[in-house]
């Protein structure tokens, strides 16, 4: 059903571990927003933090709640089964609402379509001062270069100058479009970093102890023939991701690689039909060398920024774990990621 007239309630769900270098920047942001006729609670989901990430949210009024799976998908979960809102918003610990006026912004489509289940922010804001690991994910429009070349990414790409390599049908209005996906096709990765949702809509969908955000459109689309009302709102949102620490790039690819393998019974989003010839297509455009370093060019050309170059070692980087991850898999070796001594 659509928002109603009266105040109605949106909960920030904001799963954390050790997230106390990021946090206050996250939660400052929401509690500066400007939204007229409605109200927010904001729910941390926490996986055991022994730094001061707890302390962070109690400064900022936050519910919290113990997230004893510690990781960001049992995170979301968790925040969710307690969440009060008509809508919610997830949210990681480093993402960033770029201005006051954001939630009301993305609120509009809600307040217009009936049907709409959720909406996402178009692109990753880019900020020129920031770390280049941040500055080339905004660029590019994606967090792991194997989207882009794959065209499964669903931010704005300076690159492409789309968010999204699929042909996806769309209805345009000031300010946002709304997507009509449909069962049995390719979608993008659709759902993270400041996608807001129906309540409703994501009680329905929630099967685990663990939700994964961006298979909750798959998953509902296998069990109906009707297509899903998707809003894609004309805002950002701030990815702090990486900054510019390479090291913490490789691990948070890692970490997505190991995470998916053992995680694969749970998981809705169907990365091998989507990508049949993906991990094919991605290896001989990273192992050239020269297309890689020509898309580096031509995404400078349309934006200046020294960032572009990290392109090329991204995709190196990115093609070495995954060849890395999927050997131990097949080898039996794989081990889960080790949160006790995770940190943003």
């Amino acid at each position: 059903m659509a928002i109603s007239s009266k105040k109605s309630l949106i909960s920030f769900v904001i799963p954390t571990l050790n997230a106390a270098s990021v946090l206050p920047a996250c939660l400052d942001s929401i509690s500066s927003q400007k939204i007229p006729g409605s109200t927010v609670e904001i729910i941390i989901a926490d996986g055991g933090s022994t730094d001061q990430t707890l302390s962070i949210a109690q400064k900022h009024h936050a519910i919290i709640v113990s997230n004893p799976l510690k990781t960001a998908e049992a995170g979301k979960a968790a925040g969710i089964k307690i969440a009060k809102g008509d809508l919610i918003a997830l949210i990681d610990s480093d993402n960033v609402l770029p201005h006051r006026k954001w939630l009301s912004k993305m609120l509009i489509p809600f307040r217009r379509h009936q049907h709409l289940i959720a909406a996402e922010p178009v692109k990753f804001t880019y900020r020129r001062h920031a770390g280049f690991i941040e500055r080339y994910s905004a660029l590019i429009g994606a967090n792991d270069p194997y989207a882009y070349i794959n065209g499964i990414y669903d931010r704005y790409s300076y690159l492409s100058r789309n968010w999204t390599g699929l042909d996806i049908p769309l209805t345009k209005y000031p300010g946002y479009v709304i997507l009509k996906l449909k069962p049995k096709t390719t979608l993008p990765t659709l759902g993270a970093n400041g996608t807001i949702f129906r309540s409703e809509f994501l009680r329905k969908n929630l099967f685990s102890d663990y939700l994964f955000d961006i298979d909750l459109i798959t998953s509902a689309l296998k069990k109906s023939s009707a297509s899903i009302s998707f809003a894609k709102v004309n805002v950002g949102i701030i990815h702090t991701f990486c900054e510019s620490s390479i090291a913490k790039f490789y691990r948070k690819q890692n970490r997505r690689l190991v995470d998916y393998y053992h995680y694969q019974p749970l998981r809705s989003y169907d990365w091998q039909s989507a990508n049949r010839l993906g991990i094919f297509r991605f290896s001989l455009y990273t192992l050239s060398l020269a297309i890689p370093i020509f898309h580096s060019l031509k995404g400078f050309s349309r934006q200046p920024d020294l960032a572009w170059f990290f392109h090329p070692l991204a995709c190196l980087i990115t093609l070495f774990v995954y060849a890395r991850v999927y050997l131990l898999h097949q080898l039996g070796l794989l081990k889960p990621i080790n949160r006790q001594l995770w940190r943003q």
